[in-house]
């Protein structure tokens, strides 16, 4: 079984011009055929217009698209009087930041390939990247990231010098292999005197064929591989996105996800410059909820663990009001259940519902969108991970539209979208214009387009396992599509739970369902060969604290609060809860509490904050155990 989109015929998307022919090729987006060329294109065009805001000790600044392109030029000048040649990898170590971008498309220009490192990783796993990519130059964010550098310094032969963004701390700093931006950017002001045209030249060079980025998968099954990204698959994405879900050049946006992992690098680096939207560096993860408010961006991407933190705010807040206020809540978001459900049943929603829903939008829901900063917000989408239908249907009833999506590094982030007129709750969208998917061997979801990544930088075994015979891109992802030609994710292919009684079992559901409550913030069903399935269960730290202080309830560091008799018997009721909506076999028989706070740094947690289920399953083995003897 298969679904392959329609293509709409050639058309403009909010000005821009966006080739038609998606499943032939080649790509353009205003004419132009790689990402350096359309940037250039952008900067001449905007120029003073605002392409990004960053904070500065409390004060949001702002940017335009001629700063952009001259710290672009500066930064690619600099590389080139350093030796950087075409086809050599760039690292960029750092949280998200202008310097970041400015240094993403230098990179790219100067005709390089541009690769990001997780700021949680460690030094040895920052030694790995470095030299399997061969990467002659990595940037560093702050004194932080350069300890780690230096670390390991010894271990990475190929580096020809370190530019580090912050100098704070490092004032008295001197090291012959490192510099400081603003050295470099002194180097590249020599550099493009003496070769006034070469960036451009540069530009002129890139090809849709060349690898221009590179991202690495989060290695939970061996080491990191770096899925190599085309000039051709980014338009495409590009051009893909531009007709399913665009954004206009009014938008504003907010970036915090990690730049680069490729969710973030879609939506923040490359949808921006196609699109001319503006995009706000959040200060940090730690703040992006206060940076939200303060924006109003919208649109709003984020990954399901961030839309499950709202909801739970949410709900405390509301828990914690008085009377009225928890029934005029609770009347609010009735009504705007109501209307949602006619919508998702494509019904008409009648006079009285209307009526209903906008008396409750303007008395509570209104201000409940503004209180978390979405009060101008368009649209907001959700990837890199399951999210509960039930939560897109609160989101809906509150008044956000909350659209989710499915791609892949090796896909440069796109498979399939939700859309305005053609959004399913439970599924992860169509196939996008010009993509083919299929179902293969064991219910896996394989993927045909213009977007499939060129292989894995010099792992070319890695390549063929991922590949099918017949060209098809293997997901890894078990799912099904439905008669209407969406895609339905039920899990990994890898995740399935085979049970001692032959029951196959994808865990995802289960787990999505006990996520839905604020007081869970992540869960992994075990059952493999098993009798029964058990769960280990991560806690919300700050609402079962609350929980726990409003009950009176002595605890003294999150291990012991995690023992206390009145938790347990608060994640029991919850999964007691979520077992009457399964069959039997699918119930979980016994669960433990995962009794350590876990951060982006250790193994168990990916950079997008979701529970590794393999490192899970090893570290906590003796819980686990515990749960069948």
């Amino acid at each position: 079984m298969g679904s392959m989109a329609t293509i709409p015929p050639q058309t403009l998307v909010d000005g821009i011009s966006v080739n038609a022919d998606l499943e032939n090729g080649p790509y353009f987006l205003d004419g132009c055929d790689t990402l350096p060329k359309l940037f250039l294109q952008r900067c001449r065009e905007l120029g003073e217009r605002t392409s990004h805001r960053e904070k500065d000790y409390g004060i949001w600044l702002s940017y335009s698209w001629n700063d952009f392109y001259e710290h672009a030029k500066l930064i690619a000048h600099g590389l080139l009087s350093l030796g950087l040649k075409r086809g050599e990898v760039v690292s960029i170590l750092s949280e998200d930041n202008k310097e970041w971008v400015y240094t993403d498309l230098a990179v790219q220009c100067a005709g390089g390939v541009s690769s990001g490192i997780y700021t949680t990783d460690s030094a040895s796993q920052l030694a790995y990247l470095v030299n399997d990519s061969d990467s002659r130059f990595l940037f560093v964010e702050n004194d932080e990231q350069l300890d780690k550098y230096l670390t390991v310094r010894d271990e990475m032969p190929s580096l020809t010098k370190v530019i580090v963004f912050d100098r704070e701390g490092l004032h008295d700093y001197h090291d012959e292999h490192v510099l400081f931006i603003e050295e470099l950017y002194d180097i590249g002001r020599v550099h493009a005197k003496k070769n006034p045209d070469l960036f451009e030249q540069e530009i002129a060079k890139s090809k849709p064929e060349d690898i221009t980025i590179l991202v690495y998968t989060s290695g939970t099954t061996g080491q990191p591989k770096g899925a190599m990204i085309s000039h051709s698959n980014i338009l495409y994405s590009l051009s893909a996105g531009a007709y399913t879900l665009p954004v206009h050049k009014s938008d504003e946006q907010v970036c915090f996800l990690p730049l680069c992992h490729i969710l973030e690098r879609f939506i923040s680096v490359l949808s921006p410059i196609a699109s001319k939207s503006t995009v706000n560096f959040a200060e940090s993860p730690e703040t992006v909820f206060d940076n939200v408010q303060e924006v109003s961006p919208h649109v709003f991407t984020a990954v399901p663990r961030v839309w499950e933190k709202i909801y739970s705010r949410i709900s405390i807040m509301v828990g914690d009001s008085t009377t009225v206020g928890r029934w005029a809540y609770s009347r609010a978001v009735a009504a705007g259940e109501a209307r949602a459900a006619l919508l998702e049943q494509g019904d008409q929603v009648s006079g009285l519902a209307s009526l209903r829903y906008r008396i409750w939008d303007a008395l509570v829901l209104k201000n409940i969108r503004r209180m978390i900063g979405m009060d101008r917000l368009r649209r907001g989408t959700t990837g890199a991970a399951p999210i509960s239908p039930d939560l897109l249907r609160w989101y809906k009833a509150i008044g956000i539209d909350l659209f989710e999506g499915y791609g892949m590094s090796e896909t440069a982030g796109i498979i399939s979208l939700n859309m305005f007129d053609k959004n399913k709750v439970g599924t992860v969208g169509q196939v996008v214009p010009g993509g083919q998917v299929r179902i293969g061997d064991g219910g896996e979801i394989q993927y045909k387009a213009g977007n499939v990544f060129e292989g894995y930088w010099r792992k070319p075994e890695k390549t063929k396992e991922t590949m099918s015979d017949d060209g098809w891109l293997k997901t890894g992802d078990v799912g099904h599509i439905d008669n209407s030609g969406y895609v339905n994710i039920t899990g990994r292919l890898k995740d399935i739970i085979i049970t001692a009684g032959g029951k196959n079992i994808t865990p995802a559901e289960i787990e999505n369902k006990l996520k839905f409550s604020p007081y869970i913030s992540d869960a992994v069903i075990i059952g493999d060969k098993r009798k029964f399935l058990s769960c280990l269960i991560m806690i919300d730290q700050e609402n079962v604290e609350k929980f726990a202080q409003d009950k009176r309830v002595p605890f003294g560091d999150f291990a012991s609060l995690c023992a206390t008799p009145e938790v347990q018997e608060l994640i029991g009721n919850i999964v007691a809860e979520v077992n009457d909506e399964f069959a039997r076999v699918e119930q979980i028989k016994a669960f433990r509490l995962i009794d350590v706070l876990l951060t982006a740094e250790d193994d168990e947690l990916t950079a997008t904050m979701k529970l590794k289920r393999s490192y899970v399953e090893t570290k906590h083995k003796a819980l686990i155990d515990q749960m069948y003897t």
